[in-house]
């Protein structure tokens, strides 16, 4: 029968982070230009040297790239600084989310932000073709979209000449020397925001010390995800840096899509749903390995672990929508019987071949919520191999429990949070995560406290593109642009 729903957790939220006074970082906003060393000065030109010498490469890559997404064919001049068509303007808040993730946490600020200041223009850069696309839905009238531009002095100075922003909000981590150093030159506020910095990537800052060091420290300010990331990004360079914690907890579910998810759970009359979410390239190997390894042992019952319920319907979702086509056909070459999700038309029945499949190809963009309504946990892509592990906390937002392998290093604190609410478990290898699946699935008890440890995580998250807008607007306000009690420019 269709599993329980998850009851409401009864735990009350955590507090929110400490947050210094806004001012220390509006504060930054009036810092003096930032003095380079001699040895600064010379690792920033050659490696701006460096990067004119690659970008012969760079096109070519996109053209490669181009080939399964066709976006990265448009508008290729602009990430030389290069607009055609586009008349200069000035006074925009410049967002740069580089890919999907980003773009997704950008939302969240941009809603909180256009709550507090109606009026604002939005100028919204990427460097992925996905990124670019969901972003476009976050445009408003007015609103412009465009590439980031390549990381050399021409293109940078081409971009801020051409633009003139008034503030600059960096999702997660992109920091780009000679972005940092342009914007201090030409006195733009450059905030990193939803900032987070690994371990492991804390450590190749520090081999660049001499080339890093002054990108981080040139930022306005800094909005951290945690106290662990604040101190790895002082560690790093970084200045007025506070704790605001991540933006995807503010995540609001869809009901469109959450009920999507149930009306497919109720037609498949009760199937259990295993679902491999937002999968990176090799994983559904591995995944395909671990199930071929379960199914050649012959352990007895008693003896040997528990089993997947026979019937199991598994759910693949690849992270990269030019995957899509690769990942069906390892799965028909495998031998499985595949129905795929684009070969549905909303709106009819579910097709009988859709019953009948061993599995799911989530081949559509925008029904992530309603894929984990329907499945009964789900294993976090990336996690699996050294990729630092997709986004969780969608997840849980929609009461998914989470199986995950041992890097997440991406969501490191997420990640030790869902496993200390129960909402997450972690296993080495996609062999254990077979049995840490059965044994979830086959105890009732265990699968709704992993359920509610979902709803304790979320809500527990929530508040941080509040903080996170305040501070921004603050520090605008400090940087001299003009804008009325309404928030119009």
């Amino acid at each position: 029968m269709v599993p329980e729903a998850a009851p409401q957790p009864a735990p009350k939220p955590a507090p929110a982070p400490a947050i210094p006074p806004a001012a220390s970082a509006a504060d930054a906003a009036d810092a003096p230009p930032q003095t380079l060393s001699r040895w600064e000065r010379v690792a920033l030109a050659l490696y701006g040297l460096l990067q004119r010498l690659l970008w012969p490469l760079v096109r070519l890559k996109l053209r490669w790239r181009g080939r399964a997404e066709p976006g990265y064919l448009e508008h290729v001049e602009q990430r030389l600084g290069r607009y055609p068509g586009l008349v200069p303007s000035s006074g925009w808040l410049w967002v740069h989310a580089v890919s999907l993730g980003e773009t997704h946490a950008a939302a969240l600020l941009l809603a909180e932000l256009r709550a507090q200041m109606p009026g604002l223009r939005l100028l919204l850069t990427h460097g992925t073709a996905t990124g670019r696309a969901q972003g476009a839905q976050l445009l408003r009238p007015g609103d412009l979209q465009v590439w980031q531009p390549w990381d050399t002095p021409t293109a940078v100075a081409r971009f801020l000449a051409h633009f003139k922003p008034a503030v600059g909000l960096l999702i997660e981590t992109e920091v780009w020397p000679h972005w940092v150093q342009g914007c201090r030159a030409q006195g733009v506020p450059l905030l990193l925001v939803n900032a987070r910095l690994s371990p492991r990537s804390a450590r190749g800052a520090q081999r660049l010390r001499v080339l890093l060091r002054p990108a981080y420290a040139g930022l306005s300010a800094v909005l951290a995800q945690s106290e662990a990331d604040a101190q790895r990004l002082r560690q790093a360079g970084a200045a007025a840096v506070q704790v605001m914690g991540n933006l995807k907890f503010d995540l609001q579910t869809d009901a469109a899509l959450i009920e999507r998810g149930r009306q497919w759970k109720q037609a498949l009359g009760g199937r259990r749903v295993l679902m491999l979410a937002s999968s990176r390239a090799g994983e559904e190997a591995l995944w395909l390995q671990a199930l071929r390894e379960a199914q050649r042992q012959e352990l007895e019952p008693e003896q040997g672990p528990p089993n997947l319920p026979p019937d199991a319907l598994w759910l693949l979702v690849p992270r990269h929508p030019q995957r899509f086509d690769a990942v069906a056909a390892l799965l028909h070459e495998a031998g499985l019987r595949v129905w795929r999700r684009s070969q549905w038309q909303q709106g009819t029945d579910l097709p009988p071949e859709a019953r009948a499949a061993q599995v799911w190809l989530g081949d559509s963009l925008g029904e992530m919520q309603a894929y984990y309504t329907l499945a009964d946990l789900a294993w976090l892509g990336g996690s699996f191999l050294p990729l630092g592990g997709q986004n969780l906390i969608e997840a849980a937002a929609c009461g998914c429990p989470i199986v995950m392998g041992p890097h997440t290093y991406n969501f490191h604190d997420a990640a030790a949070q869902a496993e200390q609410l129960g909402a997450a478990q972690r296993v080495p290898d996609m062999a254990a995560a077979l049995h840490a699946s059965a044994q979830l699935l086959h105890d009732a008890s265990a699968h709704r406290a992993a359920q509610s440890g979902c709803a304790a995580l979320w809500q527990q998250g929530q508040g941080a593109a509040q903080r996170c807008a305040t501070t921004v607007l603050g520090v605008w306000g400090r940087s001299g642009t003009p804008r009325d009690t309404s928030g119009q420019l």
